[in-house]
Formats: C-alpha cells, structure tokens, sequence
C-alpha cells in the first residue's frame, strides 16, 4: 500500500463566501482521516482511553495550491513522512488530489502520543501505537529520526 485514500464529500457547510472549500475545513478532513485510519489498524479510541493515551500535535499547517469547489472529486492521500524508531514522533503528510491527479492541499502534521493521566509525553510509547504506525504507509521521501 502507497498510502491511505479516501474519496472526499464535501458539504454546503464547507464551503466559505466565495464557493469553495474553507481554509478550517481541510484540517477538520484530516483529523477524521487520520483518526478512521488509526480505527482501521486497530487503535481504537476506546484502545486509547483504557490504556490512558492519545495523540497530540505540535504543528499543523496547510499549504493551498489549487481552490476546491462543492462538485469537485477529490481524494485525500494519507502517509508518514516522518518517525522516530520508536513511534514516539511522527509527521504525517495529507494530499488533496484532483481527478487530474494535480495536488489541490497538503497538511503536515508533527505529533506525539500523550499520557492523558499524566498530561505529559507518554514513555514508553504504548505497543499498540508502534505496531500501528509502522503499519501506515511512508511518503517517497519518508525520514526515519
């Protein structure tokens, strides 16, 4: 597997005054990529509230390069691009792409797993997180850290 996709719908609701996708909206698609994937691999959120985890992000940014519209078909690209041995940091990369295959957005998110008992960097990262993370696809220009 390349990476994870998933066909996007978009509704009324995500749109901003000009008719196409708003800024805030790319990253709420994101957060429930990211999220739907880490249910697939099995790390539930029920996983994450008995063992007392969760990720966190340090850093979440977009970059806009083609306006998307209400009608438009559009596939969100999910992958690593980079991560500790240990799982204990990762970034992970979300591309929009066109029917054209031409990049519409990319988010990058730098991230960590927290102890949500002890509101601090969890250590050791849970074993459940390392065997799911190293299951997600890596970008082509992936940086192991």
């Amino acid at each position: 597997m390349t990476s994870f996709i998933k066909e996007l719908s978009f509704r009324w609701s995500d749109l901003d005054p000009n008719f196409h996708v708003r800024h805030s909206a790319y990253y709420d698609f994101g957060a429930q990529h990211r999220i739907e994937i880490l249910e697939s691999l099995g790390l539930t959120m029920k996983v994450m509230q008995t063992q007392s985890f969760g990720p966190i992000l340090f850093r979440e940014e977009c970059v806009f390069r083609k306006e998307i519209k209400i009608s438009d078909k559009i596939f969100m690209h999910t992958k690593t691009s980079k991560m500790k041995a240990d799982a204990s940091r990762w970034s992970i990369v979300h591309e929009f792409l066109n029917e054209d295959n031409k990049v519409c957005a990319t988010i990058t998110v730098d991230g960590a797993w927290m102890d949500t008992k002890l509101r601090k960097l969890a250590s050791p990262t849970p074993e459940i997180a390392i065997e799911a993370l190293s299951i997600f696809p890596k970008s082509d220009d992936f940086v192991s850290l």
